[in-house]
């Protein structure tokens, strides 16, 4: 029986490829439709990342924000989806301007099927889970403490107009793209661009009641707020870490072989792969450094490890070994654990959930090491370690500095505005309270009682 039916499907798949032999336009429709259904699913792994986000966050933080957090998760894309609908799909992949921003395609709707809509459709739909995700990184850093309605403002501005300015840069044919600048999936265009706004928002936001105290001394002592749900956030790093293969995976933009090189569906198993072993690599790295330093593996540090080691990749996923992507996942994930030390007990900004450490400080990590591991000569993209001298690096480099000047100009400008006009942050008796009852009137665990005095 199980020869007859191996036989039958031998014989379907060859008359099957018979006929689509007979006629290259067939053959052409069926790769355009493989193509299609890649980039539909890659968008649907990246679209949980969303569900990511949302449990790490809220895992991150206090009960009394639990409802808060959620909330800006879900709507931070609905309000962005429609602002990158509007205007930044256009932006970002409208008519080149000096290589600066798009001038077509703005509110683009078109109702003919053909190739050229359904290029548009597909293109769209896995762009703008993209958009969100360099929104919803900002929530983590600003938690417990902003506006919702000022954050819904922030996620609309961000989705409509950083993000795909920058983005123009890189992957719309702007000026960084002819240079040769190189961030495959978003080390820079989505993970910096995040972090840049995180660390500038948080920044002007201030810290949370009780957060930094000094003393008589003079000198500021750092407390610590514990998450209130850890398995939250282990089961959150668990999606987005399932959602980055279609994040990395997915950017190849075809599931079909195309023309070849990196940017076909030949590389999707080896971006995979890589993406993989740097998440392991980032772990790995955090949990230890962070029992020698903390005298026990820390839990937090070790999530953030893998995150960690996902965002360093994602630059370079697609131009590196196994054993480089090893190397810049285990780099990361212990610059994450310095940066977390550094940015909360030196600089004395307070990110509740580590989002700057995780998406700035790995995201231009993973920028410039594709300028030292990168070797695919065949798209001319060549590392130092690979013969390429520092040309590449130096336009990695390069890359990094403007996309954080343009996020930290327009940032800043953005969060001041929002604090001079509506105010940025609730009232002190709000903050005690939790958002949960102050700004939404609910509870994420009504049946229990927390207490907390700060």
């Amino acid at each position: 029986m199980n020869k007859k039916v191996t036989f039958m499907a031998v014989m379907f798949a060859a008359v099957t490829f018979g006929v689509f032999a007979q006629d290259g336009a067939e053959i052409k429709s069926l790769a355009f439709s493989l193509d299609i259904i890649w980039l539909f699913l890659g968008a649907i792994l990246v679209f949980i990342m969303q569900a990511g986000f949302a449990l790490v966050e809220t895992g991150l933080t206090r009960a009394k924000n639990g409802v808060n957090i959620t909330m800006k998760n879900v709507m931070d894309f609905c309000f962005g989806a429609i602002a990158y609908w509007a205007i930044g799909w256009g932006l970002m992949y409208g008519r080149d301007f000096s290589g600066i921003f798009g001038t077509s395609e703005f509110f683009n709707g078109p109702m003919e099927i053909t190739e050229e809509t359904g290029t548009f459709y597909k293109s769209w739909f896995f762009q703008v889970v993209f958009a969100a995700t360099a929104a919803t990184i900002v929530s983590g850093a600003m938690a417990e403490r902003t506006k919702f309605s000022s954050y819904l403002l922030y996620s609309v501005v961000i989705s409509a107009v950083i993000y795909p300015i920058q983005g123009h840069w890189i992957w719309g044919g702007g000026w960084l793209a002819e240079m040769g600048f190189h961030d495959f999936a978003g080390s820079t265009a989505v993970h910096s661009v995040g972090g840049w706004a995180a660390i500038i928002g948080a920044s002007v936001l201030g810290p949370r009641i009780g957060k930094y105290v000094k003393g008589q001394n003079g000198k500021i002592s750092v407390k610590a707020f514990p998450g209130h749900n850890i398995p939250f956030a282990c089961l959150g790093v668990f999606l987005l870490f399932f959602g980055w293969f279609g994040f990395n995976g997915a950017s190849t933009g075809i599931a079909t072989a195309g023309e070849g090189g990196i940017w076909s569906g030949l590389t999707i198993s080896r971006i995979c792969v890589t993406t993989c072993l740097a998440a392991a690599a980032g772990a790995i790295a955090a949990m230890f450094l962070s029992w020698i330093m903390f005298k026990k593996p820390d839990c937090s540090m070790t999530l953030n490890g893998v995150l960690a080691g996902l965002v360093s990749i994602t630059a370079s996923c697609a131009v590196v070994s196994p054993g480089a992507a090893i190397a810049i996942g285990l780099i990361g994930g212990s610059l994450v654990v310095f940066s977390v030390e550094f940015i909360d007990k030196t600089l004395h900004i307070d990110d509740p959930v580590g989002a700057s450490s995780v998406h700035l400080v790995c995201g231009i990590w993973g920028t410039l090491a594709v300028g030292i591991w990168a070797n695919a000569p065949d798209d001319g993209i060549i590392g130092l370690l690979h013969g390429g001298g520092i040309a590449q690096l130096g336009k990695q480099a390069l890359g990094v500095a403007a996309v954080g000047g343009w996020t930290v100009a327009t940032s800043l400008l953005l969060f001041l505005g929002i604090k001079a006009l509506t105010g940025l942050r609730v009232s002190q008796k709000e903050e005690l309270m939790g958002l949960d009852i102050t700004e939404h009137k609910a509870e994420a665990y009504p049946s229990f009682q927390i207490f907390s005095n700060v």
